[in-house]
């Protein structure tokens, strides 16, 4: 990945390393409930700790206004430490003279965990003052955060400016798995987008039918398009004042040369409950008091057929309403269907934002796709094709 300066290209010993990193996890009972955003910066850790570094993690966690203890990284330190197998010492401020004498006094190959860098107004303001007081405890910066990569923050974008600064392990890894999904990716290109609503996904949408082969269109914003083509969709979720749009999109992707795919068929049901009475019926044939909630199984199977012709999958958004049985079937089918794919090798697939992970993790195929993202907002806006500031504050050059 020669674009971006990565710890390959740094000299680690002896140094202060600030590393940014995503410890924004979800807890319960005062204890962490899903350690994935940890274990995924682990290597970084590691290997700047291996090779003689003061590890010096930035992190945010929640949307504090000023300090509070509600939103302080103390109650992650268990966790961190159990998951890293050595201590972390945690300092109650992220600059300062405190930091200062505590980076000082730990020994290469010791790591901190700073305050909450959010619980000082400066961060989100990237103010120039707050990144020369960050800075000030660190001679390199390494950011490992691409979740938090699409804010231009003082921890995510400003300390790329004034020290010598690289990707981690898993900032790479991102980079690398996007670049292989839509950046340079081998052709044709397949993106399935579901979801409930065109409005939150319209730029998505308008940049995938410039990029890629085919796009399948499922969720709740699929009957958006099937109502643009004059199918009845019932009582279901559907944005009636945005079908306009949906024919403006689907003509684009006519002029771009990529086949939209909806659904030809769906689960119909009454009720929006788990285990309700329903029907597979052709879309035309949705009932005036039915709501569509999956893809039925002759959409599936386009779909996968498709899955036989492409060399890459993008997929962000299921289905259908994947939390409520049966309507998780075209998500777990196509997701399986993915994965057998990926696993052999006859297809790259990159998923993430959002529900995704969730329907990923619950087909059962999250590490068999070749790479699933847990950064929402950055994974999205890097799939509307925007530049994401904490990314190209690292290329090279």
């Amino acid at each position: 990945m020669p674009a971006f300066r990565t710890l390959d290209d740094a000299d680690l010993a002896g140094k202060r390393v600030l590393v940014r990193v995503d410890l924004n996890v979800p807890m319960e009972d005062g204890k962490v409930s899903d350690a994935t955003r940890i274990e995924r910066v682990l290597p970084t850790i590691r290997e700047i700790s291996e090779k003689g570094g003061k590890v010096v993690l930035l992190a945010h966690f929640g949307r504090p206004k000023g300090r509070d203890d509600k939103n302080s990284l103390r109650q992650v330190v268990p966790a961190l430490a159990h998951a890293l197998g050595q201590p972390v010492t945690f300092v109650d401020d992220c600059i300062g003279e405190d930091v200062a004498r505590a980076v000082a006094a730990a020994k290469n190959g010791e790591v901190l965990l700073l305050e909450n860098t959010r619980f000082h107004v400066g961060d989100e303001k990237n103010d120039p003052e707050f990144v020369r007081a960050l800075a000030a405890n660190g001679d390199l910066y390494v950011n490992d955060a691409f979740s938090a990569a699409h804010r231009a923050h003082a921890s995510t974008e400003g300390l790329a400016h004034v020290l010598p600064a690289y990707a981690g392990r898993t900032m790479q890894a991102e980079l690398e798995a996007l670049s292989a999904g839509l950046d340079s990716p081998a052709r044709p290109v397949l993106a399935i987008v579901g979801g409930a609503k065109v409005s939150t996904k319209l730029e998505l949408l308008g940049n995938l039918v410039k990029k890629v082969d085919i796009l399948a269109i499922g969720g709740g914003m699929a009957n958006t398009f099937l109502a643009a083509r004059g199918v009845n969709v019932g009582k279901s979720l559907c944005e009636h004042d945005l079908v306009a749009i949906a024919r403006e999109i689907e003509e684009k992707a006519k002029a771009a040369g990529c086949e939209i795919l909806l659904p030809v068929d769906a689960l119909a049901a009454r009720e929006f409950k788990a285990h309700p009475g329903y029907r597979v019926v052709p879309v035309g044939e949705v009932a005036d008091d039915e709501m569509i909630l999956d893809a039925g199984p002759l959409s599936v199977a386009e779909v996968v057929l498709r899955l036989d012709k492409v060399k890459t999958v993008v997929w962000n958004g299921p289905f259908g309403a994947f939390e409520l049985p049966p309507f998780d079937t075209a998500t777990v089918t196509v997701a399986k269907a993915v994965a057998q794919r990926a696993k052999t090798g006859r297809l790259v697939a990159v998923a993430g934002g959002g529900d995704t992970v969730a329907a990923m993790n619950h087909a059962g195929v999250a590490d068999d796709l070749t790479y699933v993202s847990t950064a929402g907002g950055a994974f999205l806006e890097w799939m509307e094709g925007k530049p994401l500031p904490g990314v190209e504050a690292l290329r090279k050059g």
